[in-house]
């Protein structure tokens, strides 16, 4: 369904990621499930319970991917609710609250340059400048593409919430682990401590000079990519200091480019453009880690002539969950004889927005082999089953 010639490819608010909700719609029907679209066009499926204005018990993840990605960021929680729910209901259970899955729309910032679209939707989190957004590929602005799948784009840009926090028992997040520490300690689940947060800046500007490469000599260049090269590395050696010093931080320059119009062997180069990602789980490491940042820059463009124009950073909170909801996972894994660790989550998550909206939030991580955002995320399906045995314990222990 997805699958581009590498990878997987699901765009946000496009085409596949739209007949990859219809495929999970299909399937959470033909298992007498209800199923239906909030505003944001976010998949809901329901599996009543006896007291409809009790606070739901909710799961879920989302199904759009990075471009030439892999199979199971977020599809593999999707797949994980849904299956709890159908298990759930085979087992003919009543429960008392309301069972919810949400397969939601928009999580990668790789298309919009913002993360977690339809949660953020979900609690009026969104407004007229985040519609206005222009996809990195084609242009056209989130807006566009809301219409396209008949979102109540008014209701989104007046920031008006389709659900309150206090609608929500708790949202409980199944996803890949997208790094290798389960895979390296051979355990195949992991309860999630927190979130880290992160600042970014996607299109960051330095501007040199550019001039001959032969006839320029070294101490008269302004050349754009050593003086990047020089940034660079010097945040590298803050980095290594800060870890160090028992800092939880990540550091990472995913996309440095010359103009392709304008670049040559033979020719210094003027301008470069380029990204920042800083992750952490303190929030004030952020903002130091984000304050150093500016100050080298500044530095840089002293010592080798250039400029540095930053653009506007956006910046996300760390997220911890839910402690009671850690320790029930916990007890769950010991109960079913599951080995298990508790860790945090380097990679941002859906599960942040609930949580920084006051909603008791919780996260369990599969293994997952050869990392994430590539098309060699490999995961077994039978951690896969482990994760949804505990995820449908937990659902239907919290819902009565």
């Amino acid at each position: 369904m997805s699958f581009d010639g590498v990878g997987v490819t699901r765009e946000c608010f496009g085409l596949l990621e739209t007949a990859a909700q219809e495929h999970i719609a299909a399937l959470a029907a033909a298992h007498g499930l209800q199923v239906a679209r909030d505003r944001v066009r976010n998949l809901v499926v329901t599996l009543p319970g006896a007291d409809p204005s009790a606070p739901f018990v909710a799961t879920g993840s989302h199904l759009d991917t990075v471009p030439r990605g892999g199979n199971y960021d977020g599809a593999a929680g999707v797949v994980a609710g849904l299956l709890a729910l159908v298990c759930i209901k085979l087992r003919g259970v009543a429960p008392s609250r309301t069972l919810k899955l949400l397969a939601l729309r928009g999580e990668e910032s790789a298309w919009f340059g913002k993360s977690w679209i339809g949660s953020r939707a979900l609690f009026g989190q969104l407004d007229a400048s985040d519609l206005a957004r222009a996809r990195f590929d084609t242009g056209r602005p989130l807006r566009a593409y809301l219409e396209d799948i008949g979102a109540d784009v008014g209701a989104i840009a007046r920031g008006e919430p389709i659900v309150r926090p206090s609608d929500i028992d708790v949202f409980i997040e199944t996803h890949i682990e997208q790094g290798p520490v389960l895979q390296a300690q051979a355990l195949p689940l992991g309860v999630v401590t927190g979130i880290y947060g992160n600042v970014r800046h996607m299109n960051i500007v330095c501007r040199g000079e550019a001039a001959h490469a032969g006839a320029t000599p070294r101490f008269l260049r302004r050349d754009a990519v050593v003086a990047v090269a020089d940034f660079v590395m010097r945040m590298d050696a803050h980095w290594a200091r800060w870890l160090g010093d028992g800092k939880q931080l990540a550091l990472t320059h995913g996309v440095i480019a010359t103009d392709p119009k304008e670049h040559a062997v033979s020719r210094v180069p003027g301008e470069v453009r380029f990204s920042v990602e800083i992750r952490s789980d303190d929030w004030e490491s952020l903002h130091g880690f984000h304050r150093l940042l500016r100050e080298e820059a500044e530095a840089v463009s002293l010592a080798r002539g250039v400029s540095f124009d930053f653009d506007e950073a956006i910046a996300n909170r760390p997220a911890p969950m839910d402690p009671r909801w850690v320790d029930r996972l916990d007890r769950l894994c010991e109960r079913a004889g599951i080995p298990h660790m508790r860790l945090a989550s380097a990679a941002g998550h859906d599960a942040a927005v609930f949580a920084h909206a006051g909603v008791p939030t919780a996260m369990l991580f599969i293994r997952n082999a050869h990392g994430s955002h590539n098309p060699r995320e490999g995961m077994d399906i039978d951690d896969l089953l482990l994760a949804t045995r505990i995820l449908a314990d937990a659902m239907l222990t919290e819902a009565g």
